[in-house]
């Protein structure tokens, strides 16, 4: 993949941040290392055509349908348009349609080098929920919704931010651009700003949702998220604060919201209430920070915990039959952390159970003529069309790749 940022400072006139899958700095598609790998890598091709077909098409469609037509990049919030929605869609959502182009342009060679010039769009128009005035720790951040000439802003989300983070410290390691490795580490400070320090709280500490008024949980989704980001962060700068503060995110997650089976509840309010609804994407997180810290520290008790919550995510989503109950966009993230661990443990049934995921939902919950995906009511949310954009991409790649993955 051909280095973007350059022309997106140009578009965007501002510091654009190139979201993309980790990927070797080399532009030569990554060499499997091991007779393993090479058999995997093998075995991806015939599966791999299949998938880059379903991608360009699924993103094909998401450009038809869903990103809006005046020249900003940004995207509806679903198709069709309802009378009520915003002109644009918020940020999660866009993100996640970003990280869609990211996912589709690392792939191996022609596949990928065709959606650089989308890429290059699509990170000039995440510029536009940048917000250096509102944040209430006084940091920056990407806001909810787009800010200046395409909209009014909104509350900060932290994981909102942690997801273009990681994509960022990716970007750095594809392209070694300078620019996305200070973004991805002014969106670590504005998470560190977000922890909760305030003692008269049960279970004092973890990294807030929100800096909304309304909402004063914590959650797995905003405190585990950063503890990769500062591990993918640590990884680069060899920085021990980086180190430091992903097990203290780390460790209080696995105290609080971890489930003696291995799987995390999904937040904790301030007087101690537990919100325990599994979510696919709350545990695919972990195993990926497990996986992380495996890797930094070379502690083995790190690798057999992630695959200790693995193996208890299976049983309960595909042995139990509930994945298909999970949003696709908590999916893709849940199957993402998997090929993660799979990169260093090679046991195949996670791609493999991610590709009959994607096999299902095609003959399912796909309309043939416009290429739309349709979970809930009549209307495609972007959300569930990047997952699936995301999902076909990531299945496509040379398994060398997914060792670099959030």
């Amino acid at each position: 993949m051909k280095s973007t940022l350059t022309a997106a400072l140009a578009v965007a006139a501002a510091t654009a941040l190139l979201l993309s899958p980790l990927a070797p700095a080399s532009a030569e598609p990554v060499q499997p290392e091991t007779p393993q790998e090479t058999v995997e890598a093998q075995a991806s091709v015939s599966n791999g055509r299949t998938n880059d077909t379903r991608a360009a098409e699924s993103f094909q469609a998401m450009q038809e349908y869903l990103l809006v037509a005046d020249g900003s990049g940004l995207y509806n919030e679903q198709y069709p348009v309802d009378a009520a929605d915003r002109p644009y869609s918020y940020e999660w959502p866009f993100s996640q349609a970003h990280i869609a182009i990211a996912d589709l342009a690392n792939q191996p060679g022609r596949h990928g080098d065709q959606y650089d010039a989308a890429l290059e769009v699509a990170a000039a128009a995440q510029e536009h929920y940048w917000d250096t005035e509102t944040g209430k720790t006084g940091l920056p951040g990407y806001a909810s919704y787009p800010v200046g000439e395409y909209g009014d802003g909104g509350d900060f989300f932290y994981d909102d931010n942690e997801w273009v983070g990681l994509l960022d410290v990716q970007r750095y390691l594809t392209d070694k651009d300078p620019a996305a490795l200070e973004r991805a580490k002014q969106i670590f400070d504005l998470v560190v700003s977000g922890w909760d320090t305030d003692t008269s709280h049960a279970a004092p500490g973890g990294v807030f949702w929100t800096q909304a008024p309304w909402s004063t949980d914590r959650n797995t989704v905003s405190t585990m998220p950063a503890a990769e980001l500062g591990l993918r962060l640590y990884q680069i700068t060899g920085e021990s604060s980086y180190l430091d503060w992903s097990v203290r995110m780390y460790d209080w997650t696995n105290t609080y919201l971890q489930r003696p089976d291995g799987l995390y509840n999904d937040h904790l309010g301030l007087d101690g209430t537990i919100e325990s609804t599994i979510w696919s994407y709350n545990q695919g997180v972990p195993i990926g920070v497990n996986v992380l810290l495996y890797q930094a520290t070379d502690d083995e008790k790190y690798l057999d915990e992630a695959k200790r919550v693995a193996e208890a995510a299976y049983g309960y989503y595909i042995d139990e039959g509930r994945l298909d109950d999970q949003p696709a966009f908590f999916n893709s993230i849940y199957f993402k952390n998997l090929l993660l661990l799979q990169s260093v443990t090679h046991e195949k049934k996670y791609s493999e159970a991610m590709q009959d995921y994607g096999d299902l939902v095609w003959a399912e919950n796909r309309d043939p003529a416009t290429g739309l995906f349709t979970f809930e009511g009549e209307s495609t949310q972007l959300l569930d069309q990047a997952a699936m954009v995301q999902i076909y991409a990531v299945l496509g790649w040379a398994p060398g790749h997914w060792r670099d993955l959030y």
